[in-house]
């Protein structure tokens, strides 16, 4: 259950000019609930690779530290599609509950 204080309402959320309002469908809704889980999970490896040190064969460097971090955003984007960690499920649900009442 969605916690009334958190609702998302209010003149601050109304549409302008030229804004979207975002997913409307439940494909829109499905896409975004699993980018949030591609892009928790690469947090997440991010910080469980953050104390791994550079490999002293290839040298590491700036360009170890810049592909690590693109390497850990790719592993996120697989989680995310094959959504294991269950939040886009969730995230989802609770997106289309919103929907309902707005």
């Amino acid at each position: 259950m969605i916690d009334p204080s958190l609702q998302a309402t209010g003149p601050s959320l109304r549409q302008g000019p030229g804004m979207s309002t975002g997913p409307r469908d439940s494909a829109g809704i499905a896409k975004v609930a699993e980018d949030f889980e591609s892009f928790f999970a690469g947090l997440v490896f991010d910080q469980m690779s953050s104390d791994i040190e550079p490999d002293p064969v290839t040298g590491g460097g700036e360009g170890e530290a810049m592909f690590k971090s693109l390497l850990n955003q790719e592993f996120g984007k697989a989680v995310g599609r094959s959504r294991s960690l269950g939040i886009a499920d969730i995230v989802q649900k609770q997106l289309m509950q919103i929907q309902e009442v707005a």
